[in-house]
């Protein structure tokens, strides 16, 4: 009998070299650690839902990506494992581990954050009205001037929309916020070549995180904080303002834990899962 003997690594390649499955890796990666539905990785990419299933199967056979059933949904969710080993086998196998080939230079930690050196922190959704304005202002306030928060939208407001929320700027106006200098802003006034250099990157709803982001200049940390748009939910006026006022209280309560890191003493892989982890942050846990 004749025996498979082609590395996992070897098919982990080839599943990604794909661009179609790629995408979904891609988008996976951009959500970790959230598990999200075969459906809205379909709605994401635009791809049917047959295809789509056919291309989440050869990545999980490939040891990429992992399922998980809730009710009657297919979950999904990028496996670490699998990447980290097939990392293992290029740097082992292909450059024998030669530090100058393969071994990216040693990472500093970051400075404690201090008002003479402020990290600077982008948040993005993907009409910069609500959720990336909320934060922006949470974290200039909270951060005590440890901190420059900025925000953007994938696709910020046009015509007699363009801008912050009415309503938005109505609730920070009231808990005592200068809203000014709050603008819609698009990604490209962050990314090009002059552009201010990030500490970190924080996607706050899902379907800016699910949409593919310039390369950042300064290769700033990035985690996703979704959480559900409140400028989308109806009923009375009494609904509407109770969303928005509990989207702000989640986003104060996310932000206060971020500002309260010790970026000093933490490597860049714990700074990553605690910034991971402030995403899964509810308002009742």
């Amino acid at each position: 009998m004749e025996i498979d003997s082609t590395p996992p690594s070897t098919d982990q390649l080839a599943s990604l070299a794909h661009p179609n499955r790629l995408a979904i890796f891609r988008l996976l990666m951009r959500r970790f650690p959230a598990k999200v539905a075969a459906g809205d990785i379909s709605a994401a990419l635009s791809h049917k839902p047959n295809t789509t299933s056919a291309y989440l199967s050869n990545l999980r056979q490939a040891g990429l990506i992992s399922q998980s059933r809730q009710g009657n949904s297919l979950l999904y969710c990028a496996d670490l494992d699998g990447l980290r080993g097939m990392f293992d086998m290029l740097l082992t196998g292909c450059c024998q581990n030669r530090p100058d080939i393969c071994m990216p230079g040693p990472v500093a930690r970051l400075a404690q954050p201090t008002s003479e050196r402020p990290l600077k922190v982008l948040f993005i959704c993907t009409g910069n009205a609500a959720r990336s304005i909320m934060a922006e202002s949470l974290l200039n306030r909270l951060g005590e001037g440890r901190f420059q928060a900025y925000s953007a939208g994938t696709h910020p407001g046009t015509g007699p929309n363009t801008g912050p929320s009415p309503r938005v700027l109505s609730l920070l106006a009231e808990k005592g916020y200068d809203t000014s200098s709050l603008s819609s802003k698009t990604l490209a006034t962050f990314s090009g070549p002059d552009a201010e250099k990030m500490d970190f990157i924080f996607t706050v709803c899902d379907h800016a995180a699910n949409e593919e982001c310039p390369a950042w200049p300064g290769q700033p940390m990035s985690a996703h904080w979704g959480m559900p748009d409140p400028l989308q939910v109806t009923g009375s006026e009494a609904v509407r303002s109770l969303a928005l006022q509990q989207s702000y209280g989640l986003l104060k309560r996310r932000i206060t834990a971020f500002a309260a890191l010790p970026f000093d003493t933490l490597d860049r892989i714990s700074l990553q899962h605690q910034s991971d982890a402030i995403g899964t942050l509810t308002s009742e846990t």
